[in-house]
């Protein structure tokens, strides 16, 4: 695949009848700012924040809409917003900056910075580096990490977790999208460094950078007291009543930025590393990050090859290269940052809902009012289109539970389901009786669910506060005693490793 990748950069680059100028750029300012209040006023969004740079110039701050959809607080463009996964480019600054200083090398052996991490493969274990990380090539599925967290298992025993998980692939022959993957490449740079990854991120990027109301931690988040809330549409409308603490994978979906920051970040990068006429990180250390290390699919912009750096989404279009991330938390939350290096010019969108494409459509819609005076096509229902796809598809497990068998077998009485259930990856859990119902309860603080009877001993629950509509089976497996010997949660189970034995007393 990274040959094929290869090839594919040899190949040449077409030439390209439109650049940026000066003047092009800033006549499509105010279409930009005209096209974001629109889609604002058409409720597809309750508010966003964009930022623009063009040759080391911030030419635009604006924002459009309300932090929060019960509060009539506008959005301005120090409002701070949640980032989730626009958090990746900004880890690999900082581990740029780390690597610039000397403290650790992209091609570090997480062996040899983080004795205590494993995966469950001795050969990958012994091999893995930060960069393999970033780069999401270790072997690590794409879900791995990500069913635990949001049960409240904490960073340290997630990645220590990681090694129980079966490769999705083999190390450095595929590519699979790893939050936690990449959480460890980041964690384990800092710690060499002598320092926690919050600590290495104000040090090495915000401080410097003046970004400050930036920070990776969810509590500095909530004390900010101009924040976005997050939405997600409930019967058509939006509402804000979810939380997302992403502090569990805070390198890869844990920061918090605003609009004003993000353009300083911009420059940065755009600079490749320098920052005010200094270089803040080595040309040297900020490069790799941009070069494509794994092939992540098809670009659906082009249907080309889409490639990914580390911690950056790496295209060729028709502008040259591009380098991208989006973000989105399911708990209502997308962003996104769009770079095109060979034009000098970026744009970051910050949108306080999901599922959304508005920012992809207001990213692609400015580089065709820049490029071309005008959209090519509506570009937000093209962003809605991919995303409701994905969306659609993470319901699919759903489906089967819309509708109950027309004769369910019955239940067997409470008590052969009551008890603790255990494994080493998801930790305890425990299922209860209250009033004539079933709970399951799970996660270090024992979070409760409701179970609903399906069909004999297939219960189901609802896992996400933001899509009650979602649901997941709880199946029990009886034992010659009448009684559930183990349970098999569902949406725990994707890597093979949601089913728990029952232990102790019965």
């Amino acid at each position: 695949m990274l040959l094929a990748g290869t090839a594919a950069l040899l190949a040449p680059l077409p030439v390209f009848a439109e650049t940026a100028t000066k003047e092009k750029v800033m006549a499509a300012l105010p279409k930009l700012k005209d096209f974001a209040r629109q889609i604002v006023d058409k409720k597809q969004v309750p508010g966003l924040s964009i930022a623009v740079v063009y040759r080391d110039e911030v030419v635009l701050l604006d924002a459009a809409g309300v932090r929060d959809v019960n509060k009539p607080e506008p959005v301005d463009v120090d409002t701070v917003f949640q980032l989730a996964s626009v958090s990746k480019p900004l880890a690999s600054t900082v581990v740029a900056a780390l690597v610039s200083d000397g403290t650790v090398s992209w091609d570090s052996r997480i062996r040899d910075i983080d004795p205590g991490f494993a995966l469950h493969d001795e050969l990958a274990s012994s091999a893995v580096t930060v960069r393999d990380l970033f780069a999401h090539r270790s072997g690590l599925s794409g879900t791995v990490g990500n069913d635990i967290e949001e049960i409240g298992v904490p960073q340290g025993e997630i990645l220590q977790r990681l090694r129980l998980a079966k490769p999705g692939y083999s190390f450095r022959s595929g590519y699979a999208y790893s939050n936690f993957g990449l959480t460890e490449g980041a964690v384990a740079a800092a710690r060499i460094s002598g320092k926690s990854w919050e600590e290495a991120c104000e040090e090495k990027l915000y401080k410097p950078l003046g970004m400050t109301s930036s920070s990776s931690r969810y509590r500095d988040f909530v004390n900010q007291s101009n924040r976005a809330a997050l939405h997600v549409p409930i019967d058509g409308v939006w509402a804000a009543f979810t939380r997302r603490d992403a502090d569990a994978q805070a390198p890869a979906g844990g920061a918090n930025s605003n609009a004003r920051d993000l353009a300083q970040w911009m420059r940065l990068q755009l600079a490749n590393g320098q920052y005010d006429g200094r270089q803040l990180i080595k040309k040297e250390a900020i490069d790799p990050s941009h070069v494509p290390a794994s092939v992540r699919g098809v670009d659906p912009k082009t249907g080309n090859p889409s490639f990914y750096g580390l911690g950056w989404n790496v295209d060729y279009r028709e502008h040259g290269v591009e380098w991208s991330h989006a973000g989105a938390f399911s708990a209502g939350a997308r962003t996104l940052v769009h770079l095109i290096p060979g034009e000098h010019l970026g744009i970051a969108v910050l949108a306080n809902a999901f599922p959304t494409g508005v920012p992809e459509g207001i990213a692609y819609t400015f580089f065709d009012l820049v490029f071309t005076g005008k959209p090519t096509r509506d570009w937000v229902a093209f962003g809605n289109e991919i995303f409701a796809a994905g969306y659609k598809a993470s319901m699919k497990q759903s489906l089967a539970y819309l509708k109950p068998p027309a004769s369910p077998a019955p239940a067997l009485p409470p008590s052969a389901y009551l008890g603790d259930y255990r494994n080493d990856y998801v930790g305890d859990a425990k299922v209860s009786e209250s009033g004539g119902a079933l709970y399951l309860h799970l996660g270090p603080a024992g979070r409760r669910f409701p179970l609903t009877r399906f069909n004999r001993d297939l219960f189901v629950y609802v896992p996400y506060a933001e899509t009650p509509q979602q649901r997941a089976g709880v199946t029990f497996l009886i034992g010659p005693d009448g009684r559930a010997s183990e349970v098999t949660i569902e949406n725990l189970n994707d890597d093979g490793l949601g089913r728990l034995p029952r232990v102790g007393a019965k």
